[in-house]
């Protein structure tokens, strides 16, 4: 009997311990989940805000590194976000477009406007829905009627960028409407529009309402279009348009082109007429100078020929002098005596080509019978005498 005793003492001191163990082990267990509540890892691109389980109040983390919980709610934030947005717009011409693209807003870091978000949407996810999506797609609605379709692919597109961007970020503009006319331009007729424009003042563009986000300082950034699909009437204008446009460019640069030829040739035409000017001009200043180097020769032969005239009629006056006075000096008898010489041959030449007889054969007289050719030699060689001046 003292033995039974000892075994049930033994085996109710077994499962004392069994049930001790396994209370700790689960007691661990619990320990080791609730780890995961006592403290709160925070990363570089988190803001974390925990509400306490004891009173409800919210403490907000914006700095990284490891933050006591106390089992409390936590909220993460990112930082930074991207909204991916796909909106439809519709300008003042009647035609629509699916604008496509992204921006990026970034929650703010002070604990004032931290807990107005947290109180007011709860969550990251709620911000983007509730606020970030509604302000994007009012201000890409309120941009569109600014403009027509063709301005907003062309003369306008920055303008739609940056009032999409400005109404985001700063709240819609005020505008007014007016109507216009307008001239189509792809049918060139004209035609009543409505032009919607903003109001201004000062220089300044007044707003329709205080800017959304900015009531919770909320900043954005790094708005982009991706695309805007047109629909199919406004594309089929948008192509109509744009061969318009290249046909009317094409028609400029072919104009300019033309008169660009008309100055190349104009230009050209002056430098020819200028270069055969210049070419005459040397061909004048060729003939000149050689006109001039002829008149040169010239006046040298002139001046020679006076020179030779001169010395010539010098040497002519010396010989004539000289003459002069070797005449006076012995009566010219040179000549003289030359000139009887030549005479007196004259006269013989002459007598004696004589066919017929100069005097008669018969003489009838009393005198004496001379030599009759004789005789007349004799005179005519006196007679010559007197004429060069030998008789005396």
């Amino acid at each position: 009997m003292v033995m039974s005793n000892q075994v049930r003492t033994t085996s109710g001191f077994g499962v004392v311990k069994m049930f001790t163990v396994g209370v700790a082990v689960i007691g661990l267990l619990f320990l080791m989940m609730g780890l995961g509540s006592i403290v709160e890892n925070v990363d570089s691109t988190e803001i974390v805000v925990i509400q306490s389980v004891r009173n409800g109040n919210l403490t907000w983390y914006t700095t990284p590194g490891p933050k006591f919980q106390g089992f409390g709610k936590v909220t993460t934030y990112p930082k930074r976000s991207t909204y991916e947005f796909d909106t439809q717009v519709r300008f003042n011409d009647g035609g629509h477009a699916q604008m496509k693209g992204s921006i990026q807003w970034e929650i703010p870091n002070d604990v004032q406007s931290l807990t107005s978000l947290h109180t007011q949407f709860g969550s990251p996810e709620s911000i983007q829905t509730q606020l970030v999506e509604k302000v994007v797609n009012k201000a890409v609605y309120m941009t569109g009627p600014l403009m027509s379709s063709k301005e907003s692919y062309a003369e306008k597109r920055n303008y739609l960028i940056n009032w999409v961007e400005d109404q985001i970020a700063n709240g819609v503009f005020r505008t007014i409407q007016r109507d216009v006319r307008v001239i189509d331009p792809l049918t060139g007729q004209e035609k009543s529009a409505v032009v919607v424009e903003i109001v201004q003042q000062n220089g300044q563009a007044l707003r329709q309402e205080i800017a959304p986000l900015g009531t919770y300082n909320i900043k954005t950034s790094n708005f982009a279009i991706k695309e805007m699909p047109y629909d199919e009437q406004v594309e089929k204008q948008i192509q109509q348009q744009q061969q318009i446009t290249m046909q009317v460019q094409t028609a400029i640069a072919e104009s300019r082109q033309a008169e660009q030829r008309t100055i190349t040739v104009e230009q050209q035409g002056r430098a020819n007429a200028a270069q055969a000017k210049w070419e005459q001009e040397v061909i004048k200043a060729k003939e000149i100078t050689q006109g001039e180097q002829k008149l040169a020769v010239a006046k040298l032969d002139n001046d020679t020929a006076e020179q030779y005239k001169q010395a010539t009629l010098k040497r002519a006056d010396a010989d004539a002098g000289y003459r002069r006075a070797m005449m006076q000096a012995d009566n010219a008898l040179e000549k003289r005596l030359e000139a009887q010489v030549a005479i007196a041959q004259a006269n013989a030449d002459a007598i004696k080509n004589i066919k017929v007889p100069i005097v008669p054969t018969t003489v009838f007289g009393t005198g004496g019978s001379g030599n009759n050719a004789a005789t007349l030699l004799d005179l005519m060689t006196i007679q010559a005498a007197k004429q060069v001046g030998l008789d005396k």
